[in-house]
Order: structure tokens, then C-alpha cells, then sequence
């Protein structure tokens, strides 16, 4: 390929990070790349939680635009951020091998007061809010936004005893602190700790030079999560969990669904042969919806809408 492939981002550490990684392997393969930094609205509008400015793609419509406008070939993307329904002519161009996906948080002070009654933890997200209050009931949750580096400040600033974070992206910047646990009972975020490239689905000399770097046994399992939370008509705040992994010859998954306080839980569990896993996703999500989920999800979308 003659052209210079123009890769887009968000300009916080992480999304450079991830796509200082997408330029490595396409330069490794003898492909002429160069980054185009770009904000988006996430980025921009900290103030007010995530649930309420409507966030189904606040983190990727720049990049979107900036395609569609044909000022970037691809664009890089923490894919638990990225809508399940693309734009149209957008489509999935590749899927890096995923990190680790448990969530952690990180305290101060001790174990001991973090987890004691009355506690105060810092989260952005719906699904972590839930999932603690549920394990943590008498603990105070405080809205968190901002880049990973501005929530550890905020962190460091506040009077709060922990606040939540994906692991992947603070080992991929090398600041996760020592004073963390890594929350193995919590679900993660459908896709959490995969990275998502996206073009143009009529550049084929694009589509090609991602294809070599796609890894299909990610793709498989963050495709499963996405089904479930598009089954469950949940966008990327909304508080469910789901984890795909395949070992062996199997695909085992979990999903969560939770009320935002998290007084109310529903959870499904299967393992399927790998070769009829594609439809687990979207049948483990009509369980939990046949199960009462449909009214939770109900009483879910008012919260999220005021």
C-alpha cells in the first residue's frame, strides 16, 4: 500500500497508548502510518455523569465524524466504549488480543476502611456502582469522570477511601499503584479490555492491512458480550456485566444485570460448545429478560434518561 494510513484517537495517555500499539504492528508489517489526536465529548464535559448526556458514543462520534470526513482511514477504540450499532458504512476492521478484564480499585488508608461501613467509593459507571452497592450496601458512591491520569488525582485529592478502575488500562500506562485489589466477584463491562479498530467498509486496502493484526479468539468472546448487551437493549452505561472465555473447546459466560442500586441482581451462566457459541450471547440475554429482566431494564432506562 502506496498511502499513508491516518490512525484516529482520543489525545488522553491511554487512547494514545492503544493507538501507539495499532501503529507498531501495522509499521511491523511495512505499512506508513501516522496518528491524528482528537477530543471527544466524553473527554470534554466532565461535570455531569455519563448516564445523563446521553453517552452512547460520546467517545467515538469525533472519530466517527472524522472518517466519515476522510481526515483519518481508521479509527482506535477501547471497544467497551463503542456503541453495538456502528454508523452506517463504518464498519469492524480488526480486534486486538484482549488484556486482562477485571476491574480494580485502588484505596487509600487501609483494607480495613475501604470496606467499612459508610465508606465513600468514586465511579463513573453504573455497572461498578451497582455491583459494589450490592456486595457493599451501606457504602456511598461519588460520580467520577475524567482520563485515568485525572481519576487518580481526583482520587489523591478527594477525601474518598477507593475508587474503580479497569485494570487493563492502568497497566497499559503503568500506573497501577500497589494499593489496589483486583475485583475478582465483579462482572466486567461487556468487552472491557479489548481494543477495536474501525474503517470504511469500502477501503479494502485498509480492511486487509487490519486483518492481519485481528485476533479472532477476542473477537469471538467480546462479539458474544456485545450480544448479550444488545439483547438486553442496554447501551454502554447502562449497569450490565458480561464475560466471555473460551477454554478449550468450550465457551463459558457469565451476564449481570443490575439494578442501579443494586438491591436487585439477574445473572445467567452457561457453557457452550465453541462451535455453537455464536447465538450464546443474545440466548443468555433473553434469559435473564424472560426472568423479570425486562421490567428491570425498564425501571433501568427512566434512571438513565432523567
Amino acid at each position: 500500500m502506496s498511502k499513508v494510513i491516518r490512525i484516529g484517537t482520543r489525545n488522553s495517555e491511554l487512547a494514545l497508548w492503544q493507538a501507539h500499539l495499532v501503529q507498531g504492528k501495522l509499521q511491523a508489517l511495512g505499512y506508513k502510518t501516522e496518528i491524528v489526536e482528537l477530543s471527544s465529548i466524553g473527554d470534554e464535559i466532565l461535570d455531569i455523569p455519563l448516564h445523563q448526556i446521553g453517552s452512547m458514543g460520546v467517545f467515538t462520534k469525533t472519530l466517527d465524524v472524522a472518517m466519515l470526513r476522510g481526515q483519518i482511514a481508521i479509527a482506535v477504540h477501547s471497544l467497551k466504549d463503542v456503541p453495538t450499532q456502528l454508523p452506517e458504512t463504518i464498519v469492524q476492521a480488526a480486534v486486538l488480543e484482549r488484556a486482562d478484564v477485571h476491574d480494580v480499585v485502588v484505596y487509600k488508608g487501609t483494607e480495613e476502611e475501604l470496606i467499612a461501613d459508610g465508606a465513600t467509593i468514586a465511579t463513573g459507571s453504573l455497572r461498578r456502582t451497582a455491583q459494589w452497592l450490592h456486595k457493599y450496601p451501606t457504602h456511598n458512591l461519588t460520580d467520577l469522570r475524567g482520563n485515568v491520569n485525572t481519576r487518580l488525582q481526583k482520587l489523591e485529592d478527594n477525601p474518598w477511601n477507593g475508587a474503580i478502575f479497569a485494570k487493563a488500562g492502568l497497566e497499559r500506562i503503568n500506573l497501577l499503584p500497589e494499593n489496589h485489589l483486583v475485583l475478582d466477584w465483579m462482572i466486567p463491562a461487556p468487552a472491557q479490555g479489548a481494543i477495536m479498530i474501525t474503517a470504511l467498509e469500502n477501503d479494502t486496502e485498509v480492511l486487509e492491512a487490519c486483518a492481519k493484526i485481528h485476533h479472532e479468539e477476542t473477537a469471538l468472546c467480546v462479539g458474544i458480550e456485545r450480544d448479550f448487551m444488545r439483547t438486553l437493549e442496554g447501551g454502554c452505561t447502562a449497569p450490565i456485566g458480561g464475560n466471555a472465555e473460551i477454554v478449550a473447546d468450550k465457551v463459558t459466560f457469565k451476564g449481570l444485570l443490575s439494578a442501579i442500586d443494586g438491591k436487585e441482581q439477574k445473572g445467567v451462566f452457561r457453557i457452550a460448545d465453541l462451535k455453537d457459541a455464536k447465538d450464546l450471547g443474545k440466548q443468555c440475554a433473553q434469559e435473564i429478560l424472560a426472568n423479570g429482566g425486562d421490567v428491570l431494564m425498564k425501571e433501568i432506562k427512566k434512571v438513565i434518561k432523567k
